[in-house]
């Protein structure tokens, strides 16, 4: 695995944990515990995010950085050597 591949898999789990902990705080909503993991798991989220973009270009279309369409200007994942 490279290290593109690595940070892609992390900014996954990242995003992962955050949406199962934003379920479980619609049912407990004052779980202080909770939200501070979601808050934590969103600071790594931004962080890996940024250095996944300042390495590889945008992620998605809502890239703070770059143009809209960006993100779509590299091959797909099928056109790469690496799956041929």
């Amino acid at each position: 695995m490279n290290e593109q591949q690595r940070l892609r898999r992390h900014i996954s789990a990242a995003q992962f944990a955050m949406w199962e902990l934003h379920l479980y705080l619609d049912s407990h909503p004052y779980c202080k515990e909770a939200a501070k993991k979601l808050a934590a798991y969103r600071e790594e989220y931004d962080k890996l995010t940024a250095e996944y973009e300042k390495a590889y270009g945008p992620l998605n279309e809502t890239s703070r950085s770059t143009s809209r369409w960006a993100w779509i200007s590299d091959p797909w994942p099928w056109e790469t050597e690496a799956n041929e």
